[in-house]
């Protein structure tokens, strides 16, 4: 944790910020690499992506604001960036998504207790990812496309065979 602290330059600190608040504005999960990194042998990621109850997000931005978080809306998202932070906060205002923080499971990243996104919900994300970023639609918020979507979706495969 010392070394992503470190390399982020705060921050693990600020996804314990980040934790904070999504748990004080009601139902969430983490999504996204640092989801996927809960069920395989985790990578090194600076995005932190999550899914909240759509009716506490604009709250939950103003709080983040608040407490010096930058945030931008975004035609899919809310993105949230702290002062000389490398770590990308990204929420997706995605209505597929909205059903996923019914069904958390816990775990622990970065050396904090979150909800984490069931395994085939995070599945159906990647899925959802891959689809979107085919030729003709929207690249993600940072940039990926379809294969690179694939590429970490589908090299980590047995994050999808059951338990």
């Amino acid at each position: 944790m010392e070394a992503y602290e470190l390399t982020t330059q705060g921050g693990s600190t600020d996804f314990a910020r980040l934790i904070a608040a999504c748990e004080a504005f009601g139902p969430y999960c983490l999504i996204g690499g640092l989801a996927v990194n809960c069920y395989v042998e985790p990578v090194y990621t600076l995005d932190a992506d999550l899914v909240v109850i759509a009716a506490s997000l604009p709250e939950l931005t103003v709080y983040l604001e608040a407490q010096g978080f930058k945030t931008e809306v975004r035609k899919h998202s809310v993105n949230a960036l702290a002062p000389g932070s490398e770590l990308r906060i990204q929420f997706t205002t995605d209505e597929r998504y909205q059903a996923f923080p019914s069904r958390p499971v816990a775990a622990n990243v970065l050396g904090i207790q979150v909800k984490v996104a069931c395994r085939e919900d995070v599945m159906q994300g990647k899925l959802w990812a891959y689809g979107d970023a085919q030729p003709g639609a929207e690249q993600t918020q940072n940039g990926r496309t379809g294969p690179d979507q694939a590429r970490r979706g589908l090299s980590r495969a047995e994050i999808f065979i059951p338990q």
